[in-house]
């Protein structure tokens, strides 16, 4: 009886394990190129492309108090983007200008590497300050020193 049954069931057509199998890969291939697809659609395309660069807008040069009586005169003009509607107020540049040099050392503002670092710290101060927080909108985009003299 087992030789009938061994034949029966060789006889029998295969079941439907093959075709199951390609519903189960053509599924997964969908899933895999709609994911793929949407990867390629929605990611970031990148870092934003740099502001262009508008007017400079000179402010009035100001007078810091130094650590040991020392003064600083200091001029500053902003750069402006392009994207600015308006030029900026600067009173928000003199305030940060003011907060980052008074008291220093002198001897912290004397070498050009250290007034570099200072205004490094300056500009990235001043570009998030005049940052529209809600459309990252930058109004200035970099600073310069239009007059630095230390007494």
């Amino acid at each position: 009886m087992s030789a009938q049954l061994k034949t029966a069931e060789e006889a029998a057509p295969p079941k439907k394990s093959k075709k199951m199998l390609f519903m189960i890969i053509g599924a997964v291939l969908m899933l895999g190129g709609g994911a793929g697809g949407g990867y390629f659609i929605f990611a970031p395309k990148g870092p934003p492309p740099p502001p262009v660069a508008g007017k400079v807008i000179p402010l009035d040069s100001i007078t810091v108090n130094l650590a040991n009586g020392h003064f600083l005169k200091i001029g500053l003009a902003l750069q402006a983007t392009a994207d600015a509607a308006e030029a900026p107020d600067g009173s928000k540049a003199k305030d940060l200008m003011i907060a980052q040099f008074s008291n220093k050392p002198v001897a912290e503002l004397s070498s050009e590497k250290a007034r570099d670092h200072q205004k490094e710290q300056l500009k990235d101060k001043i570009v998030k300050a005049y940052t529209d927080e809600a459309g990252g909108t930058k109004m200035v985009m970099d600073i310069y020193f239009t007059e630095f003299v230390m007494q």
